[in-house]
C-alpha cells in the first residue's frame, strides 16, 4: 500500500507539457537542509496526520481521466515505498502517463519501477563526491550516481535537476548530441 502525504490535484509544470496529478509519498532517509517537502521526511506509522488513503487518491484519480494527462510520483522519495510498482500499475491501468521525482536514494527500487515510467526528473543535491554534505547520509553519493546511470540507461525521457535549475550531464548531453559548453 502507497503512503500518500499530500495531493495536487492539477499540476501544469510537475510533467513537462501536460496537466498532471502529483502523489506526494510519505518518507525519505536524506535530510537536506534546504527541502520544500521536510514534513514528508519522518517515517511514520499509518495512520499519520495528513495521510490520504490510496483508495481516495485512486477514486480522484477515475473520475478526472480525459481531463489529465499524467500522474506524478513525487515526495519524500517514492522509490523508498514498498507499494509504489503496483500504485503505478493502477494507475497506468487508467490511461495516465506516470512520471516521477526521484533523488535517487534506491536505486534497486529505481530499476523496478523504470519499465513503468514515461518520463523521470532526477534531483540532483550536489557533485558526487559532495552529496553527503548534503544529504548528512554516507553514501549517498553512490547511490545517485548509480540511480542517474540507471535512469541514462533506462531510454526513459528524462531531466536533472539541481537546487539551482536544469542540470548538464555530460553522458546526457553526449546522448542528446549536445557538446559541453
Amino acid at each position: 500500500m502507497l503512503r500518500v502525504g499530500g495531493l495536487t490535484r492539477l499540476s501544469a509544470s510537475d510533467y513537462p507539457g501536460k496537466l498532471a496529478a502529483v502523489v506526494f509519498c510519505q518518507g525519505c532517509a536524506w535530510r537536506c537542509g534546504y527541502c520544500h517537502n521536510c514534513e514528508l521526511m519522518p517515517f511514520r506509522r499509518s495512520p499519520f496526520p495528513g495521510e490520504i488513503a490510496w483508495a481516495e487518491v485512486r477514486a480522484f484519480l477515475e473520475k478526472r481521466r480525459g481531463l489529465l494527462d499524467a500522474v506524478v510520483f513525487s515526495g519524500g522519495e517514492p522509490t523508498m515505498q514498498r507499494g509504489l510498482a503496483g500504485a503505478m500499475r493502477e494507475v497506468k491501468s487508467l490511461g495516465y502517463l506516470i512520471g516521477l521525482h526521484t533523488a535517487g536514494i534506491v536505486p534497486l527500487a529505481l530499476e523496478r519501477v523504470l519499465p513503468l515510467v514515461d518520463w523521470v526528473a532526477m534531483d540532483l543535491k550536489a557533485p558526487w563526491e559532495r552529496h553527503e554534505e548534503v544529504t548528512r547520509v554516507p553514501g549517498s553519493g553512490v547511490r545517485a550516481k548509480a540511480s542517474a546511470r540507471l535512469i541514462l540507461e533506462s531510454g526513459v525521457a528524462s531531466e536533472f535537476h539541481t537546487v539551482q535549475g536544469r542540470a548538464r550531464v555530460p553522458a546526457l548531453d553526449k546522448r542528446r548530441g549536445v557538446e559541453p559548453a
